[in-house]
């Protein structure tokens, strides 16, 4: 045998390199695009093949992710109650937690109107080539986000009538309130009695985790499906009328990464892109999904790791979902302004301040129902008098639109917990570090 020959056999305890997921995501969403594309040229065979194969196997990849995000927000908010903080430091990282929220949003909402009247996405469009789609399923849902995102009824809706309803419903705000209130009284039980149920749930936990490593298996298979779904529908060629609305937005969405959340990151000592380089796997399975509940649980590990404490992630991750939602906040001015753009009608600055604080209001707690944006963005527009038929142009290519707000959701929140770690003096720069070593050396 030649040295040469002998250089190439495997040695003790060597492993062939593996492929990353975030690489077989990339290759999913590829080939995905490729016969999306295909199909979308051959639309004989588009209808059976998107409808009878690619959509179910896409659905099936969301549905396993709902099938785990419960379980895992309920244990992990528990154990972490329960087993690590105390009453009143949860009730101060609750506050700063909230406080947050409201300014990163609010902030969004402002970006949002800002770059729709210096852009002006609705202007000089020409509305005969614009496709039409039927709202009227979402009308319903439009009224009543308008009659119950008040204050009050926000507050009510937290409540459970039924915690084992809402967990079957998959409503994170009720089931976080109940899991907070359970910590607490966990918390505060005799030793013989906590610790035998804190450990059941840290067991369940762990196992939940396992099963979304078991999970992510599918997720280069799942993100093909959808994101074959999308270009199948949408061609190219049909996003060309509103690709100023689509440029807008996504140039909001750049510039509210990049100079918002990243100076944040930056006050409080955080390298932001080092934090994009560990979400990154995230990152495109929301691209492609359009669903930051996909990514919740991964989320919260990957955070923890990253220096901020379980009792932190465990709690801040999930609120966020419902409380800070930095895409959708920045597409409620956005998606306003186009439509008064679109039928000429005039909107001043007393207008948008109105329309702002309803944003601010509206924009909470409504994360979890399905189209909610669309819901949420009709309730706004009949708010301020504005025609609700206009979402009709764009309902086509919401999805399109929907794909970089969710991605931006996931980025707002995987910061979240790392700036109130910092705020509080819990955050572990040094688990950081090493965890980016072990990143690296993968």
């Amino acid at each position: 045998m030649t040295l040469a020959n002998a250089s190439t056999l495997p040695r003790p305890g060597m492993q062939k390199p593996k492929v990353g997921l975030a690489f077989q995501i990339a290759i999913g969403l590829v080939i995905g695009v490729a016969i999306g594309a295909m199909l979308n040229y051959y639309p004989a065979l588009r209808t059976g093949i998107v409808t009878d194969y690619l959509q179910p196997a896409g659905d099936i990849f969301i549905r396993l992710i709902k099938m785990i995000v419960v379980p895992v927000v309920f244990t992990s908010m528990v154990v972490g109650i329960a087993g690590v903080g105390d009453a009143k430091a949860l009730g101060r990282i609750g506050v700063k937690t909230l406080v947050y929220f409201e300014i990163i949003t609010t902030i969004a909402i402002v970006l949002g109107l800002v770059i729709g009247n210096l852009l002006q996405p609705g202007v000089g469009t020409d509305m005969s080539q614009l496709g039409h789609a039927d709202i009227s399923k979402f009308r319903h849902g439009a009224e009543q986000a308008g009659a119950h995102h008040g204050l009050m009824a926000m507050l009510m809706g937290i409540i459970p009538e039924n915690v084992i309803a809402s967990m079957a419903r998959g409503d994170l705000l009720p089931i976080i309130f109940f899991s907070v209130l359970f910590g607490l009284g966990l918390q505060g039980a005799p030793e013989e009695l906590r610790l035998p149920v804190l450990n059941t749930l840290k067991g369940i936990s762990d196992a939940m985790f396992r099963v979304t490593n078991m999970v992510m298996r599918y997720a280069p298979i799942g993100v093909a499906a959808l994101i074959a779904v999308t270009v199948a529908n949408f061609g190219f060629a049909s996003l060309l009328p509103l690709l100023k609305l689509i440029g807008t937005t996504y140039l909001a969405i750049f510039i509210f990464a990049i100079v918002v959340l990243g100076s944040t990151a930056k006050l409080c000592g955080i390298n932001f892109f080092a934090l994009l380089k560990v979400i990154k796997d995230e990152l495109i399975i929301a691209f492609t999904t359009c669903s930051s509940a996909t990514v919740l649980p991964q989320l919260m590990t990957k955070m923890e790791r990253f220096g901020a404490p379980k009792a932190i992630t465990t709690f801040v991750v999930p609120t966020g979902y419902s409380f800070n939602l930095d895409g959708a906040s920045i597409y409620l001015g956005i998606g306003t302004l186009f439509v008064a753009q679109l039928y000429g009608i005039e909107l001043g600055w007393a207008e948008q301040i109105s329309l702002t604080l309803t944003m601010v209001v509206t924009s909470k707690g409504a994360a979890g129902v399905p189209g909610f944006m669309f819901v949420i963005l009709l309730a706004t527009l009949a708010s301020a008098g504005l025609p609700i038929e206009g979402l009709a142009f764009i309902a086509g290519i919401d999805r399109l639109l929907d794909m970089g707000r969710t991605t931006l959701n996931v980025i707002g929140n995987a910061l979240a917990p790392l700036v109130i770690a910092k705020w509080e003096g819990v955050y572990d720069a040094e688990k950081a570090r090493d965890y980016l070593v072990s990143l690296d050396a993968k």
